[in-house]
């Protein structure tokens, strides 16, 4: 009879890591980082289509896409599911946070235009809210904004940092950001209304 210790790590779908949860296994890979992989082969494929869908075939997919993983791990300590919150949900929205930071960051580096692929998102059916695709088509959207309505939304309501902290950050009064964000809101409907039709 061959001992456990002997017996090879498969993280293969059909290996015995298969069968436990995303959850289970992110719990499982904070004691043994190898597991992490499993979750890394889960969910590569289909992270970068999300990602070329919002921001198109860019070479820096792959460098988002370490990013991501890499939060998802320092942070899976953190992650606990809940009713309606499962894995999957949580660690979308670090990519799509990841992914508009790095449009956000390539924008005011080096003043280049990125436009999402618009074609993505006209196929976007009217969905609810808290649709996971809702989210792809808010970073799309905050993408097209002038930076600093964007930044005060994404802060705000994506983010939910306080107006008051806002402001310090921003070096600007707490009713310059209650105008900011009021804008903002006025441009993300124009835009959100231009893409849906």
């Amino acid at each position: 009879m061959r001992e456990d210790r002997d017996a090879p790590l498969s993280l293969s779908p059909e290996g015995a890591h298969a069968a436990r949860s995303d959850e289970e296994l992110l719990a499982a890979s904070l004691k043994k980082p190898a597991l992490f992989e499993e979750l890394i082969g889960r969910y590569e494929d289909a992270f970068r289509r999300k990602v070329r869908e919002v921001l198109g075939n860019r070479s820096e997919i792959d460098d988002i896409l370490q990013e991501t993983f890499v939060k998802i791990y320092l942070h899976g300590g953190k992650f606990q599911k809940q009713e309606g919150a499962s894995f999957k949900s949580w660690a979308y929205k670090i990519l799509l946070n990841t992914t508009f930071t790095f449009y956000q960051k390539l924008k005011k580096d080096d003043g280049a235009l990125v436009y999402p692929e618009k074609e993505h998102y006209e196929s976007f059916p009217d969905i609810p809210k808290e649709d996971l695709e809702t989210s792809d088509f808010v970073v799309s959207v905050l993408s097209r904004m002038p930076a600093m309505l964007s930044r005060a939304l994404k802060s705000h309501f994506i983010l939910g940092i306080p107006q008051k902290e806002i402001a310090s950050a921003e070096h600007v009064s707490v009713s310059a950001i209650k105008t900011r964000i009021h804008r903002a809101k006025r441009e993300f409907k124009k835009i959100s209304a231009f893409l849906k039709s």
